[in-house]
């Protein structure tokens, strides 16, 4: 049996006796555990003592003051305690200095007295539930560095749909199983695969990842296997293929299911022996490497069309691993969003420090076609377009995608080609192969066009 989820516990502050039994009633209606008390000092002994899911006080406490300066003191001490801390302030005088200055320093909220008990219920409810957010968050970034070490992969995953793909990491990690990991594009295959990597025996070693998919014809060995002096003509020097390269550790092929049949079975031999030739050598390697694949294309049904080989797909796929569309694990959005937001703000040197309501609402509600790949492009995005410190609906860009298709005559043919491949990609439910031949491009041609216009 599950037990009841506790309710949350909400510390009010404010020197008057019946603001105090006024907002106890109220959001004791709503199921929060109510902690009073009347002064910034009983304040700092109760945060101390217990954790909250949110704070509520007043900006004045002495008679006679007006200015909040008590208020704002209070709220830098509880920065320093626990900055993740939901802090809602409240005040009879409505200053648009005291309130700017009260978020400045790092209030996540501003009300008035007498407050509109709806909006109060909502600052209270959204905040409780950001600032959660934000916990778990970090919980889950320390027990990636403790786990991983620092430098690590970080594998945000709290949702349902994600346990078994975390039960299988914790299991499988540790072993030289090869694994084949599936799910449509941008859900986090190459993540996954680090981690893999990263509990197991090898993490020491190198984690080597080369795109199958991308690679022409024409080279597909000498990247594999390498080559010597004089292979061919632009074979200036000697060169370690990724086998090579991932020797003791882990090679991560991308796109799987795009290697042509004629060089399935060179890889083939390698997977079962560990052997392999340089090109333009006779001279016989070996490399120990575990094999961590990744594929968006349905496998059996290629073998069945006798597009990929069986053999080399039990090779493959000793563990398999199917990662859900990011519309199947809409609790970990949030977590998502703050980590790339983190990312990004850094990167941009941007002071921006969350998003707004509207904002968390769209991204909840959107269907998320590109998955995590798409969610780290909208946060990037925004981060370059908000004119503020808080991320609006519009700067994520998300209404954009759910237009409809723009007029032919209206784009570039840079755009007519960009749009043209992402139709054909949806068509083809992905797969790259199917859509460069239904296109008329060569592999290389459709990837360069691919990395060309960010798909």
């Amino acid at each position: 049996m599950v037990a009841p989820e506790s309710p949350s516990r909400i510390l009010i502050a404010d020197d008057q006796p019946d603001v105090l039994e006024a907002l106890r009633l109220l959001l004791k209606c709503e199921g929060y555990q109510i902690e009073a008390v009347k002064s910034p000092a009983a304040v700092l002994k109760a945060v101390e003592a217990r954790e909250f899911a949110l704070v509520l006080i007043d900006l004045n406490y002495a008679r006679d003051t007006t200015s909040g300066q008590e208020g704002l003191e209070l709220l830098k001490k509880l920065q320093a305690l626990d900055t993740s801390l939901p802090v809602v302030v409240m005040t009879a005088w409505a200053s648009v200095d005291v309130a700017v200055e009260a978020m400045r320093r790092g209030a996540r909220d501003f009300v008035t007295k007498p407050w509109d008990n709806p909006r109060l219920i909502a600052i209270v409810k959204n905040q409780i539930a950001l600032g959660s957010a934000v916990r778990a968050y970090r919980r889950l970034e320390e027990e990636n560095q403790l786990l991983r070490g620092k430098g690590g992969p970080t594998l945000i995953a709290q949702s349902a749909a994600m346990r078994p793909v975390l039960e299988v990491i914790s299991r499988v990690g540790p072993s030289d199983a090869n694994v084949l990991i599936t799910g449509e594009n941008g859900t986090g295959k190459g993540v996954v695969a680090q981690a893999l990597h990263a509990v197991s025996v090898r993490a020491g070693k190198p984690f080597i990842s080369v795109n199958m998919g991308g690679l022409p014809e024409g080279v597909f060995e000498s990247e594999l296997f390498g080559h010597v002096r004089g292979a061919f003509t632009d074979a200036k020097s000697d060169r370690a293929g990724r086998f090579e390269l991932a020797d003791g550790g882990t090679l991560f092929m991308d796109e799987i299911g795009n290697i042509p049949m004629s060089q399935q079975a060179k890889l083939l031999r390698t997977i079962e022996t560990g052997e392999f030739e340089r090109v333009g050598s006779s001279r016989v390697c070996h490399a120990s490497v575990r094999l961590i694949s990744a594929t968006n294309s349905d496998l059996p049904s290629e073998v069945a069309a006798g597009k990929f080989r069986q053999d080399l797909l039990f090779r493959l796929n000793t563990i398999h691993l199917h990662l859900p569309p990011l519309r199947e694990r809409r609790e970990d959005i949030e977590l998502l969003a703050l980590h790339f937001l983190k990312q990004h703000v850094e990167r941009y040197r941007k002071s921006i420090t969350g998003f707004d309501d509207a904002a968390i609402t769209a991204m909840r509600d959107y269907g998320w076609p590109g998955n995590v790949r798409e969610l780290d492009h909208a946060v990037e995005r925004a981060v370059l377009m908000t004119q503020g410190k808080i991320i609006h609906a519009p700067d994520l860009g998300l209404n954009l995608a759910r237009e409809a298709a723009p007029r032919l005559e209206e784009m570039s043919i840079e755009e007519v080609e960009a749009f043209l491949i992402k139709k054909t990609l949806a068509r083809c439910d992905g797969n790259a192969r199917r859509a460069a031949e239904e296109l008329g491009l060569s592999r290389s041609a459709f990837y360069r066009r691919l990395e060309k216009y960010g798909l």
